[in-house]
């Protein structure tokens, strides 16, 4: 799966192990964690890197700003029948920019040439990722695992 991916500001592009220490800034940070994980030592960093955004297919993605700064990752990959995975993770210099809907909306038009449809998973008190999602027109598809589920099929849109 060879995904490169520019917005109007972000680049969606493959980690490489020179990204682990902007990683494991981000990862470390108490906030970004907050609805997500406790914050990740460097080790537990490193394992994530090499288990998530280093395997092939890679299951997350960097996400850098068009200058060049690592602004966080995106999750996109497959996961169960004829359906990616979509989330997103940003450093909190990099919140209320807009980056999250930005990057939302390149990767439903980057999905709808790979797969049928989408999934977002968020905690019940993760507010913003609700609102991406709806106004996205994802569907509330019910809780699992303690997650709340929202779901984007393409069938039809033709």
């Amino acid at each position: 799966m060879k995904i490169m991916i520019q917005t109007a500001r972000l680049r969606v592009r493959p980690f490489c192990k020179e990204d682990e220490a902007a990683l494991a800034r981000l990862l470390a940070d108490e906030e970004v964690m907050r609805f997500l994980e406790p914050p990740y030592s460097r080790q537990r960093t490193a394992e994530f890197l090499e288990e998530a955004g280093l395997c092939r297919p890679p299951k997350i993605l960097a996400v850098d700003t068009l200058a060049g700064t690592f602004a966080g990752y995106v999750i996109y990959h497959p996961c169960g029948e004829n359906r990616y995975e979509l989330g997103w993770v940003l450093g909190r210099e990099h919140w209320n920019k807009g980056y999250a809907r930005e990057l939302t909306r390149a990767l439903i038009a980057d999905a709808r040439y790979r797969t049928s449809g989408l999934m977002i998973e968020c905690v019940p008190a993760q507010q913003t990722t609700k609102h991406i999602a709806l106004q996205n027109h994802f569907v509330y598809a019910g809780r699992q695992d303690g997650c709340d589920a929202y779901t984007l099929d393409f069938a039809g849109d033709g």
